[in-house]
């Protein structure tokens, strides 16, 4: 697919095709300005015609407006497979919140993206899709983006996604394109210790967020599985690796639930594993999902909880709660839009 392609290796597509490298450059606005083929009125009939079979068709399906202001968007895609994101507005601009997989294999409990499973991987073109999108829907183009951070933490696990995701960090934040700094972008993982490392090496200026809902591995692998692979501590290690070599704080997500990880004794042991450390915990109060029997706390007790681990020496926050009322977890909109089609 076109949109999987850098500036320069757009530019050598039309030479290879035979064409003048403005075709390529051509092409490639248009694909940044979100253009449908049909839309792309600089490009002669004969040329469309060649391209249309790697011309992105990806689109937005369906809009969804919370009364905090928050949008989903479901972006469907060619074979028929449809994946989310949420864009926020906040004072410092819009963030969008991406996919990079249909569905989800990492099983943890209190999500919904993994209740159907993994459909498969998104392309590094098919993720920059949404960004280009909704970029689009906020009346922006390859010249004018709207868009001003991005957060890796839709559907899916992106380092279960890894090269399609390093090859999306690099069209993101490349200069002839949407340009967003990677200073601006931020990758959530459940704790694939072996991929962190690779990222790592990758160089890259990326923020760094942790889901680790837990503060022992036999709590930890109750809610999820990949719990039994890696240990909170090989996680932890692998996060100061990656703080030394890009000087980048890490966040570590703590999904509050009732009678599993929210007692005294967790704030004590969770403070015991940060404490020292360049590290920054979320406090999210858990967002039910009806196919689970998880049950989640009050905001009040995500206070109390969060007020805990500062009076131990931890940086912690509650997160904001948003849209909740348009299924805002992630991969609730996409069950509920999959279970009325079914």
């Amino acid at each position: 697919m076109l949109s999987d392609l850098s500036f320069s290796e757009m530019t050598e597509y039309a030479k290879r095709l035979g064409l003048p490298s403005y075709r390529g450059e051509q092409i490639f606005n248009a694909i940044y300005s979100a253009k449908t083929l049909e839309e792309v009125t600089n490009l002669p009939k004969a040329i469309k015609d060649i391209i249309v079979n790697d011309y992105p068709a990806y689109k937005v399906l369906q809009k969804f407006e919370s009364k905090d202001g928050t949008k989903k968007f479901i972006v469907g895609y060619p074979d028929g497979n449809i994946v989310e994101c949420v864009l926020m507005k906040y004072k410092y601009g819009y963030t969008l919140c991406v996919s990079t997989q249909v569905g989800c294999r990492m099983g943890c409990k209190f999500c919904a993206s993994t209740l159907n499973g993994l459909a498969r991987d998104l392309t590094s073109g098919e993720i920059l899709g949404q960004v280009l999108l909704i970029n689009r829907e906020l009346g922006g183009s390859e010249k004018d983006r709207k868009i001003t951070n991005i957060v890796l933490m839709g559907s899916g696990e992106p380092l279960d996604n890894f090269d399609n995701v390093c090859k999306f960090l690099d069209l993101v934040s490349a200069g002839r394109g949407l340009n967003i700094s990677q200073r601006n972008i931020s990758l959530s993982t459940c704790g694939l210790v072996d991929k962190i490392k690779m990222l790592e090496e990758k160089d890259y200026n990326i923020s760094l967020t942790i889901s680790l809902h837990a503060s022992t591995d036999e709590k930890r692998k109750e809610i999820m599985p990949i719990a039994n692979r890696y240990s909170i501590k090989e996680v932890i290690d692998a996060c100061k690796s990656y703080y030394k070599k890009t000087g980048r704080r890490i966040y570590f997500e703590y999904t509050l639930i009732q009678g599993i990880n929210n007692s005294e004794e967790d704030a004590k042991r969770l403070s015991t594993l940060l404490k020292g450390q360049n590290f920054h915990v979320n406090i999210i109060p858990l967002n039910s999902v009806k196919e689970r029997s998880l049950i989640g706390t009050s905001r009040l007790e995500a206070y109390k909880f969060a007020d805990k681990l500062k009076a131990l020496g931890i940086s912690a926050t509650v997160r904001r709660t948003m849209g909740e009322d348009i299924a805002g977890a992630c991969g609730q909109l996409r069950n509920q839009i999959l279970k009325e089609n079914k």
